[in-house]
């Protein structure tokens, strides 16, 4: 007996188009009757996170299809779309969906059985599924209809987060054919298409994170660490950029720092990937809180026993060593040594959770590691050295997760400490949605260091760091190799990094000021990391640039505080009561007031390092090489 053929794969049917002008889309949105549709249902709100993943050598890719998770207040779903391009030069697109439940923390054996969760282990079998990008956004849609015939028309306000930096944000307007007959729709695309302030999509959300990912990555140097489907961008809007506040990337974190070093680069590639707090902007919640400057490792020296068969010792003094005349790759090796240690010296308060600075510190270690890759890496070779680099990303990744939302809260405590107690009750359905979102990024960030994976790399990153000339690239003796042949340079094109934002800090905006923050990260860690070979002038030098750091970095974290309050009310709005929509509306308030004060008072801090008296004691301390 034969078998009968397999049912065929439901299709998602939609019109899709880009934003040349923001208010377009409110026009659409609220229109009494648009090509013979007339609303049904009244223009609802929801915020929505969206993680695309695949496996580390592009599985779902390979075989045509994008794996989605999707996270609401109420559910966790995976959704699996094929990938395809438009048949025409129409709004149309179409493509093969299969939807199911699904849980954020586990992997997708888990998972209740559905026809995506099929699909998804047919194609990927027991490998591992890593993020390529979350996508984050506000979504306002209303139904429509004409006839037998309804659509959902939704307006989505998009944040793209890759390695918690935002890369990319539009405003899309999607007509979606909910029932009834296709061919309803061509006059609804015919009245979209004679609109200049629309554009025809060509491509999916995903397909426009990745090919910002790519153009993020290509004007850094350097190639995704997962492979991308090979798809091109979409057409983008010309006009100004629509939604330019719209979503965040909080970083959860990013740290806005480390993917933020994202952007930055840290052997980091462009960060991150990370995994941020599923609520939004934060975007990564948008850019991410990022708690204060770095300064809290230990004076002492650290001595801690490594993992493998002969469990060798690793032990650091109380600063790295670097002198001047030290070739550049040993250089950068005893600046790994000396963080790497302190990582693992953090691990086990790490694990017991009991005191959140320990994970602040083994974060502040990797990251510190990732900034000396990015200012060491090129006297290594870069295939032997890739694996330490993307595991350390990982690492860094998961720890961000959990710190970022432990600097939300506890700014909110310190906030509502003094208030009285009724208020402070009203607050707790905020504070409760982040302590879960925290106990969700724990679970993942303890499942990676259990893992095996996590201890080889500890054995491997362990020798490395621990034998000279491993994975060093040959030098000739007239070619510069030492501190004192490269630092100068080093510092000061980290400098003109900083100085190249004056021409714009008066009027620049958030998101300006925070790749401003990221570029002062970059000058303090270079000075850092050769601080001993430089003038003792340095530790000024490095105090004025972490007070900017520092400034900015509030800053930061009261942006994205106020994206997730206001994207938590508007996603709640309907399960909260008066008292408490008023009570964290008050907290909203609050946070924008603190983050207008910042953006008045970038001046001073900005003063201390573009100043003349700055430039003068750079020079000097350069001149000491």
């Amino acid at each position: 007996m034969s078998e009968s053929p397999a049912a065929p794969r439901p299709v998602e049917i939609e019109l899709k188009y880009r934003l040349r002008e923001e208010a377009a889309g409110d026009r659409y949105l609220l229109a009494d009757e648009l090509a013979g549709f007339v609303p049904i249902t009244p223009v609802r709100s929801t915020q929505l996170e969206d993680r695309y993943l695949d496996t580390a050598d592009g599985a779902m890719a390979r075989a045509g299809f994008a794996c989605r998770l999707r996270q609401t207040a109420k559910s966790t779903t995976v959704s699996v779309k094929s990938i395809a391009r438009r048949p025409d030069g129409s709004g149309f697109h179409r493509r093969e969906e299969l939807e199911g439940p699904a849980d954020r923390t586990a992997g997708p054996r888990d998972w209740p059985p559905s026809d995506a969760r099929s699909l998804i282990l047919e194609q990927c079998g027991d490998a591992p599924l890593v993020e390529l990008v979350t996508i984050r956004q506000l979504r306002r849609k209303r139904h429509l209809q004409a006839g037998d015939t309804v659509v959902e028309l939704s307006l989505d306000e998009v944040d793209a987060v890759a390695r918690s930096r935002v890369v990319e944000r539009f405003v899309e307007l999607e007509v979606e054919l909910v029932q009834g007959n296709e061919s309803q729709l061509e006059g609804m695309d015919a009245l979209l298409a004679d609109d200049p302030a629309l554009v025809v999509s060509t491509g999916s959300k995903l397909e426009s994170a990745l090919a910002a990912v790519r153009a993020t990555s290509g004007r850094r140097g350097r190639k995704p660490t997962i492979p991308l489907p090979d798809i091109e961008p979409d057409e983008r809007p010309t006009g100004q950029r629509a939604g330019a506040n719209i979503g965040q990337e909080a970083s959860s974190g990013s740290d806005p720092s480390e993917v933020n070093e994202t952007a930055e680069g840290v052997a980091a590639e462009p960060t991150e990937a990370p995994q941020r707090p599923l609520t939004s902007r934060q975007a990564e919640p948008q850019a991410a809180p990022s708690a204060k400057s770095d300064e809290v490792e230990a004076a002492d020296s650290v001595a801690v026993t490594l993992p493998g068969p002969e469990a060798p010792r690793l032990v650091v003094g109380k600063t790295p060593g670097v002198l001047a005349d030290d070739h550049i790759a040993e250089a950068g090796r005893k600046v790994l040594r000396f963080h790497f240690a302190r990582m693992l010296a953090r691990e086990a308060g790490t694990r017991d959770g009991k005191d959140p600075e320990e994970l602040h510190a083994m974060r502040v270690a990797t990251r510190r590691q990732r900034a000396a890759w990015r200012v060491f890496g090129p006297a290594f070779r870069p295939g032997r050295t890739k694996t330490y680099r993307s595991n350390l990303r990982d690492v860094a990744s998961r720890l961000g997760a959990v710190r970022d939302l432990d600097v939300l809260l506890e700014a909110a405590d310190g906030y509502r400490a003094d208030l009285p107690t009724s208020e402070q009750r009203a607050l707790e359905p905020l504070l409760s949605g982040w302590r879960t979102h925290r106990e969700d990024a724990r679970k993942l960030l303890i499942r990676e260091l259990d893992s095996d994976g996590y201890q080889r790399w500890l054995e491997d990153y362990g020798e490395f760091v621990r034998h000279e000339g491993l994975a060093v690239v040959p030098v000739a003796p007239t070619q510069p190799h030492r501190v004192r042949d490269t630092a100068a340079s080093q510092i000061l094109t980290a400098y003109q990094g900083v100085r190249a934002y004056e021409p714009v800090l008066r009027w620049a905006d958030v998101e300006t000021l925070h790749e401003l923050r990221i570029a002062g990260k970059w000058l303090r860690y270079t000075l850092e990391f050769v601080r001993e070979a430089l003038a003792p002038e340095a530790a000024n030098l490095i105090a004025r640039v972490t007070a900017m750091q520092d400034h900015l970095g509030e800053l930061n974290d009261a942006d994205v505080t106020s994206h997730m309050v206001r994207s938590f009310l508007v996603e709640n709005a309907g399960g909260l009561s008066a008292i408490e929509s008023a009570a964290i509306a008050r907290y909203l308030v609050v946070r924008e007031k603190d983050l207008a004060r910042l953006r008045r008072t970038v001046g001073s801090s900005w003063r201390g390092v573009a100043g003349m008296t700055f430039r003068r004691s750079l020079g000097r301390t350069i001149a000491s090489l």
